[in-house]
């Protein structure tokens, strides 16, 4: 079984806003792949303090500083899956 890197719906050019793939027609999620999986050109990378799940609670390391835009090394992702 071959591992691929980024290779998942998620980051195909041919799913749908709605989570539906347009060439096999049916919804899919981040766990789904297929042998048309075709890569975005461009991943989305929008780490910054919105994103990260420290922000505004009482565990982000920079609490004066943290804004949206910026980054800092405590960066937590909100959606994180394993």
């Amino acid at each position: 079984m071959a591992i691929r890197l980024g290779n998942s719906c998620e980051n195909c050019e041919n799913l749908m806003q709605n989570d539906t793939c347009k060439v096999h027609g049916v919804k899919v999620s981040s766990s789904y792949t297929c042998d048309s999986f075709e890569m975005k050109a461009v991943l989305k990378d929008n780490r910054n303090c919105v994103t990260c799940m420290r922000y505004e609670s009482s565990d982000c390391a920079n609490p004066q500083k943290a804004a949206p835009g910026m980054l800092c090394s405590h960066w937590a992702p909100q959606n994180a899956r394993a």
